[in-house]
């Protein structure tokens, strides 16, 4: 899809990295090795990259660093984008939905790109070992996804008592619903 979108392939893969890991700073040869390209390729979409504004870089130890531009004008937007063509949502969310009762499934955190108290949060009664098992399988990075099962009952008491976690994860705008079987529900609160 994104490369239909974008006419250069180490464009999408250096798009990729900057715009889901926008804390991190690269240099060149880091690229290179990670994204399996040729240096000169990589220099020259890094020069693009920051000739339109979404890349910066500074000189540390005698080594070029790139990072992203969070100023750029079109950042979150272009985030966006790329956060949910590199996830595959949809067909996690039917997996998850198949080991119990789920009626709603957020992501956040590592999903997102963005520092959260849980990356995946759900609504319903799920099989606990099974989603422990399939995230930790499905977890491209190897990093540990954190999550929160609740119960329906026990999810709408907390919406009714203004309960911070709740109320911050369904607040937050960039966090991503999956499934939402309680928009009756949630539009009293919010």
């Amino acid at each position: 899809m994104l490369k239909a979108l974008f006419s250069s392939n180490t464009r999408i893969k250096l798009l990729n990295t900057f715009l889901l890991n926008t804390e991190e700073e690269f240099f060149i040869r880091e690229l290179t090795r990670k994204l399996d390209e040729q240096i000169n390729s990589i220099r020259r979409e890094l020069d693009n990259l920051k000739k339109i504004g979404l890349l910066r870089s500074k000189v540390r130890n005698r080594k070029k660093y790139y990072y992203v531009n969070k100023d750029f004008l079109i950042f979150d937007e272009l985030r966006d984008i790329f956060i949910k063509a590199s996830s595959n949502d949809e067909q996690m969310a039917r997996k998850i939905a198949k080991m119990g009762n789920v009626d709603f499934m957020m992501l956040s955190g590592l999903f997102i790109g963005k520092e959260s108290a849980v990356d995946l949060l759900i609504v319903g009664d799920i099989d606990k070992d099974k989603l422990k098992g399939y995230l930790h399988k499905s977890s491209k990075d190897k990093k540990d996804i954190k999550f929160t099962i609740i119960t329906k009952k026990d999810f709408l008491y907390r919406l009714e008592c203004k309960d911070k976690f709740v109320y911050d994860m369904i607040g937050n705008k960039k966090n991503v619903v999956l499934v939402n079987k309680l928009k009756k529900e949630l539009t009293k609160f919010i």
